[in-house]
């Protein structure tokens, strides 16, 4: 196993590899920086919402299905002006990320409004009856009530961002995308493409698993359904 990894190192595939991650997960967490307040503002504003404000629901339901309806290649080319008069560069990491989050936030953002959606109205409604703002509503009942489906969302979003990562061998960033466009594609090499397809894979499902138990261990009516289980066979 250890000359399996030396091997993957000297040939370049671990750094390609984490790489990937990074791009993912700075790309990701960026992207719910802006798109999680995004979402909730969708819901809150939205018929039916706490605070109902249909022009500015329309208005920026508008923007998001916009961004949400271009291909990330097509996106990508279109941002290489904005990126270079913003960072200075279009090739790279940097440039990359910035790309990724510009279209990662529209994905994210309606992620978290469908997961806030899920929300019973008569939690919400016994807020309201006890006083609660709409600030305190949001943050301590919808937010928390949502929590489960918004980590679920989270897995999803983030391998998302990772398929969009792949591309970034076609603006000269990093990661295992880069070593199949760069040093695969050139001569044709299928072990080198299937190896990084293999890696991905991996990444892919350590991501998916490990969401999948957070999400688990805070949904509270799998804990609800637990100590109702354990007080029935206490009873017995």
């Amino acid at each position: 196993m250890s000359r399996l990894f030396e091997q993957l190192g000297a040939q370049g595939f671990l750094l390609g590899a984490w790489e990937t991650v990074f791009l993912t997960f700075a790309s990701t967490l960026a992207a719910y920086l802006i798109g999680l307040p995004l979402g909730v503002l969708l819901c809150v504003t939205d018929r039916g919402g706490i605070r109902p404000i249909v022009w500015l629901n329309k208005i920026v339901g508008f923007a998001v299905n916009i961004f949400r309806s271009i291909p990330f290649i097509i996106l990508m080319v279109a941002l290489i002006p904005l990126s270079r008069a913003l960072l200075g560069t279009s090739i790279g990491n940097s440039a990359m990320i910035f790309m990724l989050v510009v279209a990662a936030v529209p994905y994210v953002a309606r992620m978290v409004e469908s997961s806030v959606k899920e929300v019973d109205s008569g939690v919400i409604e016994a807020a309201r009856s006890m006083g609660a703002s709409s600030f305190q509503i949001v943050c301590k009942v919808l937010l928390p009530e949502a929590k489960p489906s918004l980590i679920v969302g989270a897995v999803i979003s983030t391998v998302t961002v990772l398929g969009y990562s792949a591309m970034a061998g076609t603006i000269a960033a990093g990661g295992l995308g880069s070593i199949a466009v760069t040093q695969a594609r050139p001569s044709n090499a299928q072990d080198v493409i299937w190896l990084c397809v293999a890696l991905i894979v991996v990444i892919v499902q350590v991501i998916q698993e490990v969401g999948m138990l957070i999400a688990k261990r805070t949904d509270r009516r799998i804990s609800k359904n637990k100590r109702a289980k354990a007080q029935r066979t206490d009873s017995v």
